[in-house]
Formats: C-alpha cells, sequence, structure tokens
C-alpha cells in the first residue's frame, strides 16, 4: 500500500478562506477540487436548471398532459434503496402535482429480475393501464428496449427516467430523462436515479406553472422531498460533486429540522441515530443498508411503503421488519464473505487453479481481477461480497450465485447472476462490454457503471467468463493501478482538535469522491 498525501492548491484554499470559509473546511475543500466559495454553496437556487437536463421539458410536457386527463401512471421500480427513493419521490411528487391515479410496483430481484423487462410490462397493464395509461421508470429503463416495447404494444405511454449508462440501443419510449444518454448536456453526470426523478418533477411543475395550473402561481413546494433524495444519493455512492452535494445537503437540514417523512425518522430510530445529528455517514451506512436488505432478501414493497406512509405508526413496524432483515442479511453476508475470501486464499496457496493464474501480478502474487461463484451463495449478496473482496485485495471483483428465477445452475444448466466492483483506472461495464464481444454465448445481459455493474451468464459459461474477465484486467491494469493507495489529508493540527471544529466536519457533506479523511483506492 502506497500512502498518499493530498495536494491543497494555496490559491483555493486562499480564496475559500476569504470568503469565510473555517481554515481547516478550506484546506480540505480544496484539496478535493473546490476552487471557490460557490461551489459550496448548497443553496436550493444553485441547483442546476432542470431545463438543460435532456428529455425533462418533453418529459413534462407529457406528464402535464397525462394529469390534466386523470390518466392512470404506474412507477416501475429498482428494488435498491436509489430505487425506492425514486419510487417514493415519483408517488408523493406526482401525487402533490395533481396526479389522483398513481400506482407502483417492484420487481423482486430472484423471481423478477432487473429492470422493465416484457414480464413485468404486461403485469403493469393487467394492473387496468392498458390503452392509455402511463408506465414511468425510475432508476431503470435505458436498457429495456424489449420491456419498452412490450409495453407500447399493450397500449401504455413510456416515460424512461434513469441514470445508468445506455447500451448501443436506446429504447423507443416517449421520452426519456438520463444524463448519460447521448447528446444531453447536463453538468452533472452523477445524478442518481432518485436525483433524476427529482429533477423530472421540477421540470413538471415549471411546465404546469406556466399553464396556469396552479391558483397561487407557484404550485406546491417538493422540498419536502429532499430528504428521500439525499438518502437515494448517498445510498446509490454516486460521486457527491457540486450538485449533489446540494440535493444532499437541503435534504439532510430538514432531516435535522425533523421534517422528513416518518419512514426516514423511525429508521433513524432503531439505527439508534438522532435526526438532528444526522449526517451522509448515517444515510449510507445505517439507513441504506436497511432499506437495501428489503430488496435483496425480501421484497423491496416492503421499504416503499414504509417511505411513502404519513402513519408513524405504521413506519415504526415496518422499519423494526427491516432491521430484523437486515440483521439476517449480515450473518449470510458474513458466511458469504468468508467463504469467498477462502476460495481466494486457495488460488493464492494455489491448492486449486486459479482462472487466472498465468496473469498473476508477480510481485504481490494476485491476480489481475477476481470472479468467485459457489451454489449456495445467495444472489440477493452477490454485490456487498463483490464489495468486500475489491476492498481487500485492491482488484475489480465479480461474484456469481444461482439465479433461481432460471432454475439455477443445477447439473450446468441454468443461469448464474452476478454482481461486479472495480477499481479506479477500470471501468467495469465497459469491460462487460469488451467480454460480451469476446463471448458472445456465454454473457446474456448485463449493465450498470464505471464502479460497479451486473450481469447474468450461462452456468456452463463461468470458466470462459472468468478467463476473460482476466485478460481484459491484464490488458487494462498497468502495476500503478494495481497498487492501493491511501489518500490523508496528513496529521490534525492540536489547534483544531476542538468540538466545534468536529461539529463542522460534521456538518458538512463528505462521500464519494468527496470523502472526509482517510480514502482507499484514489
Amino acid at each position: 500500500m502506497k500512502f498518499v498525501t493530498r495536494d491543497v492548491p494555496p490559491r483555493a484554499a486562499w480564496a475559500l478562506e476569504q470568503a469565510g470559509v473555517h481554515p481547516l473546511l478550506a484546506q480540505l475543500y480544496a484539496a478535493r477540487g473546490v476552487t471557490g466559495p460557490d461551489e459550496i454553496d448548497d443553496a436550493l437556487g444553485r441547483l442546476l436548471d432542470p431545463a438543460q437536463l435532456k428529455g425533462a421539458q418533453d418529459a413534462a410536457r407529457l406528464l402535464a398532459d397525462a394529469i390534466a386527463r386523470n390518466a392512470r401512471i404506474c412507477i416501475v421500480a429498482d428494488y435498491d434503496c436509489d430505487g425506492a427513493t425514486a419510487c417514493a419521490v415519483a408517488v408523493r411528487g406526482l401525487r402533490l402535482l395533481g396526479a389522483r391515479q398513481v400506482d407502483y410496483l417492484v420487481p423482486r430481484r430472484v423471481e423478477d429480475g432487473y429492470g422493465l423487462t416484457p414480464a413485468i410490462a404486461d403485469r403493469v397493464a393487467q394492473r387496468g393501464l392498458d390503452g392509455g395509461g402511463w408506465l414511468i421508470t425510475v432508476d431503470n429503463g435505458i436498457a429495456s428496449v424489449a420491456g419498452v416495447a412490450r409495453a407500447q404494444a399493450l397500449g401504455l405511454r413510456v416515460l424512461v427516467t434513469d441514470h445508468h449508462l445506455p447500451g448501443p440501443e436506446l429504447p423507443r419510449a416517449d421520452a426519456i430523462v438520463n444524463p448519460n444518454q447521448p447528446g444531453c448536456g447536463f453538468a452533472s453526470k452523477a445524478l442518481a436515479g432518485v436525483g433524476v426523478m427529482f429533477y423530472t418533477l421540477l421540470a413538471l411543475r415549471a411546465e404546469q406553472r406556466a399553464r396556469g395550473a396552479f391558483a397561487d402561481g407557484r404550485g406546491p413546494p417538493l422540498d419536502a422531498l429532499l430528504p428521500l433524495v439525499a438518502l437515494g444519493t448517498v445510498a446509490d455512492v454516486v460521486p457527491l460533486d457540486a450538485n449533489n452535494r446540494r440535493l444532499v445537503a437541503q435534504g439532510l437540514r430538514r432531516i435535522r429540522l425533523g421534517r422528513a417523512p416518518p419512514g426516514v425518522l423511525t429508521l433513524l430510530a432503531v439505527a439508534g441515530r438522532k435526526p438532528e445529528r444526522a449526517s451522509a455517514f448515517d444515510l449510507g451506512f445505517a439507513l441504506g443498508p436497511r432499506l437495501n436488505a428489503a430488496g435483496r432478501l425480501a421484497d423491496m414493497t416492503l421499504g416503499i411503503e414504509l417511505l411513502l406512509t404519513d402513519d408513524l405508526a405504521r413506519a415504526s413496524d415496518l422499519a423494526r421488519q427491516l432491521d430484523a432483515i437486515n440483521r439476517e442479511r449480515r450473518g449470510i453476508e458474513s458466511e458469504m464473505r468468508a467463504q469467498a475470501d477462502a476460495i481466494v486464499e486457495r488460488w493464492l496457496g494455489r491448492d486449486m487453479p486459479s482462472p487466472d493464474a498465468a496473469s498473476a501480478d508477480e510481485d504481490a502474487g494476485i491476480p489481475s481481477a477476481l470472479c468467485v461463484f459457489d451454489p449456495e451463495f445467495h444472489e440477493g449478496v452477490v454485490g456487498l461480497v463483490a464489495t468486500r473482496l475489491k476492498d481487500r485485495w485492491h482488484r475489480p471483483a465479480f461474484v456469481f450465485a444461482p439465479s433461481h428465477a432460471s432454475g439455477g445452475a443445477a447439473e450446468g444448466g441454468g443461469e448464474l447472476r452476478g454482481s461486479g466492483r472495480s477499481i479506479p483506472g477500470f471501468h467495469l461495464r465497459d469491460a462487460l462490454d469488451a467480454i460480451s464481444k469476446r463471448c458472445p454465448d456465454v454473457l446474456l445481459r448485463f449493465g450498470g457503471h464505471a464502479m460497479a455493474a451486473g450481469c447474468t451468464i450461462r452456468a456452463d459459461g463461468l470458466a470462459a467468463f472468468q478467463t476473460a474477465f482476466a485478460q481484459v484486467a491484464r490488458a487494462w491494469l498497468d502495476p500503478a493501478a494495481l497498487t492501493q493507495r491511501l489518500e490523508t489529508d496528513g496529521p490534525l493540527p492540536a489547534a483544531y482538535r476542538r468540538v466545534d471544529v468536529a461539529d463542522a466536519l460534521q456538518q458538512a457533506v463528505w462521500g464519494q469522491g468527496f470523502a472526509l479523511g482517510p480514502r482507499l483506492n484514489a
């Protein structure tokens, strides 16, 4: 491991201090690329203009028409925390803006798989939406070419809101809102799925204002949704650029004042956290895992209902259920982590062949990429185990489990579902794209980001995937990228070891791409 002290551009630090920023915070901000006080101004007025987000105005016009006609709307969500908060923001926000028939459907991870599939489109239509209803995806849909086509064949109108990277073909939806779609000039490509939906609502309200839909000329405030936006943004570990930091800061401000949906407050309570001292750390490591546990082991409907209810007693009951599921998840994850580590240890001890034995790093003896599978693994937890492997060994890592929706992996048949996590310098989704060209008959479906991605493969193609994954990693990663680094800000001066300084640090927004203190693998 190599220790690296972050550089502090003196001009940026000086400019921040001159603007009244605490000297320590000025140093920390400057070291993270902040060049002026406007970048840490978290006022709502500083948020990027929704009109800059490609597709948002088209979506706003279509939704305004739908609401005026009292059309039925169904939200199709993802089963992680980002998807759950995006769904709750969509349902709450559309109702605030006048929609009277809003429903939602969230696929089950094990039975349904990810995203808007043709089967999910069928289920939406069966709810009475065929023949003019609207289907809105949140945190998914950009790769759902077949699912969108099926929905439209059933008479549904489709709006895709997503933030994932698109594939070679875009779905032919009525409108697409995604900062990462071709031709979108929106300055923040790091919006989470919940952020995309929030921006869509901002555009919708602006459209309704222009049509004179509100008696007061302004329309309902949408800031009540910001605690949910903050939670989904932090839990999805998207980079906290200036725009995302504003969204998170505004959400935390309302949580600390007790102005958050009951579900957020009761989740804090079961986690033993106080709302008035809530931080981004609490969102990412206390609330996020409890919501995610529902999608991993049970049904994310439980989590979405928690975020939608305004009944404190019901919220408390649902939060306790999620807490119990999360404890079960921790037990399963612990066992899987131990098994995955044992597999890698055996490779390194050469007790069994490594899938990448020929590409092992000569100095560390560690393969350039890790890919493990066990028939007893739970597919809802593979992403967490991949994260642990990546963190421990500083290698891109994929973990596979049998896909029970396809009949598992018995006798070499069926499918395997995998989740991967990466290190800087290795774009995981691009790697999967390269693997799909090398092994077109093995990789069935894939999607994701640079640092996290998922895929489904044929069970009898695991060895071929392992080999291809190792080959791509060996070709793309140099020794510098394979060296784990620990970034720090150096020792804390004695003069700053005070409670007021600690409080100032705790009140600020920190997270992915804007870490406080040591950060691995920078």
